[in-house]
């Protein structure tokens, strides 16, 4: 399989834009893009280029935004650019040139998923019903990565409600923005319910972008769009504003096209000192692998691809699978019911719009638009009559649900003596259909998810045109040494390629 690089981000702009009136800003952002490859450089080679005045953060910022407009119409990742973006670089231009630069976001374009509270730009979820005035503040993430001097680009379309609505849901689907389509092929779902920003890393749209997960929305979106992924441990990166599922499993994290600039972003995002993860070798790492073979063989031929480069590295590679899926699997949903039904209700009593759980369902039933992909909104009834989290049944639920999560990496880890352990994220992707809706197939995720614990998704290959993740999964708070790991993994692999844009397979 030929490895299909771009000649370089003016080509496609070129190509784009032959024949269009460019503006001044288009016209930046071409000459900036002309100079690096924005495909493939990394946040401390931007840095560096702009620390010794090769480039500037307008520049970059105005190259973005050019792809915003010139790319995003074939997939339909950004709801909205900011309209601010551009001043906030040229404050970062001043820091740079006077030596007081923030950190490692200073002057890098952000995008950030649209159930990120913005106190200047909407808020949505994806739902028409928070579509009225933003909120009044920003998140708590969205403050860190200001005070880092990061350019806040704009904010990506997601799942409706983090995909926490219907039994059949179609994953990147919106009322506000619609479909977001798979930039590798543009009839395939990019997975949810971080779909934009997952898509619009895969276009280059952004340096980084801000994903969140409950179970499997940020690792699934990074290895169906060919991107990086960071799940962090539960905690580690604050939660308020953010529209919530489940306090118990939610949080945010950094999407990028590579393992070192996800960590610099999380650094940002959790308020630590900033390092460089290690590319160290892979001799004497002890990796389980965790095959997951009703994901299809080709994927399962990756993954014994993966394990030939990992042993040929010197890495110990045992086979294992993880203990009490099944059981997870009873448990998770209705904990979340309840856990959504409290956290909804407090979220939308900040925001203008349906006050509670109720008036939200009231207010799909009353909207068109609200059903124009799916119908169903069969997770918010189901939650709004599960049992209360003060109840002693839903409160076992839980405690047995959080702790055989634990149990099942914590064991397998000890039992075998890992490092980490890996599975394939994603199969490949689907054709979107909003009348069948999503194939979930997705297993991995869950363990992380339920456990709160890290797990990271980098490029491990291609079934075909479409992109599959590899999934590392660790203990509670071991992030950096995971981050580590996978940026050893991703330079071994070296898996990722630039998408094509076909319209279908074949096409």
């Amino acid at each position: 399989m030929g490895l299909m690089r771009r000649t370089g981000a003016l080509a496609l702009i070129t190509a784009l834009t032959a024949g269009m009136f460019m503006t001044g800003q288009d016209v930046r952002g071409a000459e900036a893009a002309s100079a690096l490859d924005l495909d493939t450089v990394t946040i401390p080679q931007l840095q560096e280029r702009m620390a010794e005045g090769s480039l500037t953060s307008s520049e970059l910022t105005a190259a973005y935004l050019h792809r915003i407009r010139t790319i995003d119409p074939r997939i339909n990742s950004v709801l909205h650019t900011n309209p601010k973006a551009l001043a906030q670089a040229a404050a970062s231009d001043v820091r740079h040139r006077t030596g007081r630069v923030l950190g490692p976001l200073d002057g890098i374009p952000v995008l950030l998923k649209d159930n990120v509270n913005t106190r200047d730009m909407p808020t949505t979820a994806g739902s028409l019903a928070l579509a009225g005035a933003p909120p009044d503040t920003d998140a708590e993430l969205v403050t860190r990565l200001r005070d880092g001097g990061a350019v806040i680009l704009g904010k990506t379309n997601l799942s409706e409600w983090a995909n926490f609505r219907a039994e059949a849901p179609t994953s990147g689907w919106s009322a506000v923005g619609g479909q977001t389509r798979n930039p590798y092929v543009l009839d395939r779902n990019p997975c949810g319910s971080s779909a934009g920003s997952g898509a619009a890393l895969a276009a280059s749209l952004a340096q980084v972008a801000i994903g969140t997960e409950t179970d499997g929305s940020i690792v699934c979106p990074a290895g169906i769009n060919g991107v990086v992924g960071h799940k962090p441990s539960l905690g580690l990166v604050s939660g308020a504003g953010v529209v919530p599922i489940s306090a118990e499993q939610d949080t945010a994290g950094p999407m990028a096209r590579n393992v070192v600039d996800a960590a610099l972003a999380l650094a940002v995002l959790q308020g630590s000192e900033p390092v460089v993860p290690r590319t160290d070798d892979l001799a004497g790492k002890r990796i389980g692998l965790w095959r997951l073979p009703e994901l299809g063989p080709e994927v399962d031929a990756l993954m014994t691809g993966a394990a030939e480069k990992f042993r040929a590295a010197g890495a110990e590679v045992v086979e294992v699978v993880l203990p009490y899926q099944d059981r997870l699997g009873e448990l998770e949903f209705p904990a979340l019911l309840s856990e959504f039904h409290r956290d909804i209700d407090a979220y939308l009593a900040t925001r203008e719009g349906p006050r509670d759980l109720a008036e939200l369902i009231e207010f799909n039933r009353r909207t068109p638009e609200e059903q124009t992909c799916f119908a169903g909104q069969e997770l918010f009834e189901q939650a709004l009559t599960a049992p209360p989290t003060t109840d002693p049944d839903y409160r076992a639920m839980r405690a047995e649900l959080t702790d055989l999560a634990k149990r099942s990496i914590d064991e397998t880890m000890a039992e075998h003596r890992l490092d980490a352990i890996a599975s394939p994220t994603n199969p490949p992707a689907w054709t979107t259909d909003c009348a069948r809706g999503d194939d979930d197939v997705m297993p991995s995720s869950t363990p992380a998810a339920v456990a709160g614990y890290p797990s990271i998704s980098v490029p491990a290959g291609f079934v075909g045109e479409l992109p599959v993740g590899l999934l590392l999964i660790a203990g509670h708070r071991q992030d950096p040494a995971l981050l580590s790991l996978a940026a050893s993994v991703e330079q071994e692999l070296d898996a990722w390629r630039a998408p094509k844009f076909l319209p279908a397979l074949g096409g």
